[in-house]
């Protein structure tokens, strides 16, 4: 007799094999209207340059977000800022200019959470 997989197992297994194709991603977090990186978030910024120097075909993606608190030109603004600073810490760090693409988007897509809007994520592709 043929044993049927339960839906929520069949459900966990697709998404975990959906995530496990997702490029690895590190998330920085920023205090409120600040582009300042914390000295918490070093030691990731240093693994992913870590990764991305021994890994040549490897180019980094940095995204910058901000909280809906404010105008959504100052929140554009800031998540730039934020997504920029991450990528002068990654070549201060030795990872090539040219691997490295940014962008902002504001608070355009958001957390619930304000303290999670203020952040930059960072993806590793081939």
């Amino acid at each position: 007799m043929r044993r049927l997989m339960p839906l929520a197992v069949l459900l966990l297994s697709t998404f975990v094999a959906l995530a496990a194709d997702a490029p690895p991603r590190t998330t920085v977090f920023f205090g409120s209207w600040s582009a300042l990186i914390d000295t918490s978030a070093q030691a990731a910024l240093e693994n992913v340059a870590g990764l991305a120097k021994a890994n040549p075909a490897v180019r980094v993606v940095v995204t910058g977000y901000a909280s809906t608190i404010g105008s959504a030109e100052a929140n554009t603004l800031l998540s730039r800022l934020r997504a920029r600073v991450v990528v002068d810490a990654l070549v201060a760090d030795g990872v090539a200019a040219d691997r490295i693409s940014f962008g902002a988007v504001g608070a355009t897509s958001f957390a619930l959470d304000p303290v999670q809007s203020r952040r930059v994520e960072i993806a590793l592709t081939e």
